[in-house]
């Protein structure tokens, strides 16, 4: 198995040093998201497998969010290719928020999928150097 790493971002003391998360550490991230509070339920991820732009900056972008009270989660994944949101196949609830340190983003209605596909997609990013996981369906969102 190829061991991606990402600089993770979903906690206050983050804020001074990324924690960086490898593929064995997929599950650990979904469990701490679930067992947090409401408004620290999504993490920012950026491979360390992909080049930097030469601003120094990432050329991509990855968010996972929780629910843990109705075991679903969101994913977004930004790259130069665009942006992309995940795609549930049930009936949404509408338009829904997930929060990083209180900071809340907006997901369109039927953004939201099963945490076992939440957890497969996150695996499947960091396995694959940065890329934008293919287990599950994408949807272009009108808010960004």
């Amino acid at each position: 198995m190829i061991q991606g790493r990402a600089e993770v971002y979903y906690r206050k003391e983050h804020a001074d040093g990324r924690a960086v998360l490898t593929s064995d550490d997929a599950d650990s991230l979904i469990d701490a998201l679930l067992a947090g509070s409401d408004s620290e339920n999504m993490a920012e991820l950026h491979s360390l497998d992909r080049p930097l732009r030469a601003s120094g900056f990432p050329g991509h972008e990855f968010l996972v969010g929780v629910d843990k009270e109705l075991q679903v989660g969101v994913l977004s994944f930004m790259d130069v290719t665009g942006n992309l949101v995940s795609l549930g196949h049930s009936e949404g609830r509408g338009c829904v928020s997930y929060f990083i340190v209180g900071n809340g983003t907006e997901f369109p209605d039927r953004s939201e999928i099963p945490i076992v596909l939440v957890r497969q997609a996150v695996k499947e990013f960091l396995i694959s150097g940065g890329q934008r996981p293919t287990c599950i369906q994408w949807q272009e969102s009108e808010f960004w």
